[in-house]
């Protein structure tokens, strides 16, 4: 059976909004310190990320937008955590393929 090319369009184009969003250098630093599934603060992703403001501010409300993280107010701090399973399954690949250590063989 054939899949539904309206639903294969939809979807690529769901896919193509998350990578747009997850191709930035800074707004896939600030995933990676996300991706354990720990909520961090946006004190401690600025110190993680070397990202100051206003660029942090800006990236976070990026991913806000996107639906790939969710933030949670404790009196004046902001705290951060992924919310998209989907994002979360690509950056463990992207860690895998680019972060992770692995020996080299000569």
């Amino acid at each position: 059976m054939q899949p539904d090319p309206a639903l294969l369009r939809t979807n690529a184009c769901a896919a193509s909004q998350m990578l747009k969003a997850l191709s930035h250098p800074d707004r896939l630093m600030l995933l990676c310190q996300l991706a354990d599934g720990k909520e961090r603060s946006v004190s401690e992703l600025e110190t993680l990320t070397a990202l100051y403001q206003p660029s942090l501010s800006q990236q976070l409300g990026v991913l806000r937008r996107e639906g790939l993280i969710a933030p949670r107010r404790e009196g004046k701090q902001m705290f951060y955590r992924v919310a998209d399973t989907r994002a979360l399954a690509i950056l463990h690949t992207l860690y895998q393929q680019f972060c992770a250590e692995t020996e080299t063989t000569p």
